[in-house]
């Protein structure tokens, strides 16, 4: 479907039992760099794909204006997806957000 120019999007459904909701993503985004998309997109489809196939014009970018929904990790998720499981800071509508 990648290939084919499909817009793939990240997201589990996350219930009161697993997936765990949030920490299956991190598998997911590995489990679509295994599937051939680079980090970079793998971050797409968990960013800037979702708010724009949702019409989320606020947010899915950096820019100034946009929501403020930013995680700092230790390590180059765009060289290495798995870098994303290793949060270091969290904001949610640009407040930093207690451990």
């Amino acid at each position: 479907m990648h290939r084919a120019g499909v817009a793939l999007l990240a997201g589990t459904d996350a219930t009161p039992f697993v997936p765990a909701h949030g920490v299956d993503l991190h598998t997911e985004l590995r489990l679509l760099t295994e599937a051939g998309l680079t980090p970079e997109q793998a971050l797409a489809a968990a960013t800037s794909l979702p708010a724009r196939c949702f019409g989320l014009a606020d947010r899915g970018r950096i820019a100034p204006g946009l929501r403020a929904d930013l995680v700092l990790v230790d390590g180059d998720p765009t060289t290495d997806i798995t870098a994303t499981a290793a949060l270091a800071e969290v904001w949610r509508r640009g407040v930093r957000q207690a451990r």
